[in-house]
């Protein structure tokens, strides 16, 4: 079993490191186009497996990707942070470009390996990726973003009940921001809805904290978070290479599910080793229905950005 994580900026690297900590796979291969970063901080990595005893090999390569030939499971985190005076577009421009290129990489040597996307603008991320592989597989390019939201969510209901986080069950749906679809409906705390926990006036709080959860962590560091990103994609690993068959809410490219269409958008799926092997449609109401919409209808506002720049 091989894993590959490219980026090995601070959510790569996070990523790399839960999964040799996790032994996921005989060999985690980190890339970068840094001359040097991925070398150095694989070498640091597996410098930790005498003192947390783990046996996965971890390596690392300055854009040499025959060294990733052969992976199950890649996991894609590249891409710039949107800087001051950048546009929208720009930024999709440029990191799908990134995007495109480093799955055209990973497809040569890996054909067969499931993509796990995390760089960002998310949904319009995977579906550079899924466009770029030919539509071969779309239950092999998956996005991570749902499992990240509903941590939050859960780590900040955890914090107003005084309660522990593991017994917390959430799903969150639709696109990636502020846009995303929390459903209390659906949240659990042993067993018990939240709604008979927290009063409507906090759990609402708690839902606009969770859609601008990454934004808050930005103004604290002046910097995108890394933690919990990178903890979120190895679950994701975790669950495909272990065959698990887990729950998660993950970014899926919709083929009538939901009412939706040739869309990528938070969903929750069962993850296995064949990738998405199943979309779970939930029996929405009316509101969650009408929430879950608008968000697509600003992620497809998105990717038609990226068909309009005609890289496909």
């Amino acid at each position: 079993m091989k894993i590959t994580v490219v980026g090995a900026g601070n959510v790569g690297a996070t990523c790399a490191d839960a999964c040799a900590r996790l032994e996921l796979a005989n060999e985690v291969v980190l890339v970068d186009i840094k001359e040097g970063l991925a070398e150095g901080k694989s070498l640091d990595i597996w410098e930790t497996s005498p003192i947390s005893l783990y046996d996965t090999r971890v390596t690392g390569s300055t854009n040499d990707y025959s060294k990733t030939a052969g992976s199950d499971v890649v996991v894609i985190t590249s891409g710039l942070p949107r800087k001051p005076g950048m546009s929208r577009d720009d930024l999709i421009n440029t990191n799908a470009k990134i995007v495109k290129s480093v799955t055209e990489n990973v497809i040569e040597h890996s054909p067969e390996a499931i993509i796990i996307v995390v760089s960002n603008p998310l949904d319009v991320m995977c579906y550079t990726a899924y466009l770029t592989t030919g539509k071969k597989n779309k239950n092999k390019v998956i996005g991570m973003a749902g499992i990240l939201d509903t941590a939050r969510y859960r780590s900040f209901l955890a914090m107003e009940l005084d309660c522990s986080p593991k017994d917390i069950q959430a799903v969150l749906m639709g696109g990636h921001g502020d846009t995303m679809v929390p459903l209390p409906r659906y949240t659990t705390v042993g067993g018990i809805p939240v709604t008979e926990l927290v009063a409507k006036d906090k759990l609402d709080a708690i839902i606009e904290r969770t859609k601008k959860g990454g934004g808050e962590l930005v103004n604290l560091m002046g910097t995108s978070a890394w933690y919990a990103p990178g903890t979120a994609a190895a679950q994701m690993v975790e669950a495909i290479v272990r065959d698990q068959k887990r729950i998660f809410p993950c970014c899926a490219w919709l083929e009538g599910e939901y009412g939706l269409n040739d869309i990528y958008l938070g969903v929750p799926v069962k993850l296995g080793k064949g990738g998405i092997e199943q979309v779970i449609e939930l029996d929405l109401n009316d509101d969650e229905k009408a929430l879950l919409n608008e968000s697509a209808g600003h992620v497809r506002e998105v990717m038609n950005v990226l068909d309009d720049m005609k890289m496909f």
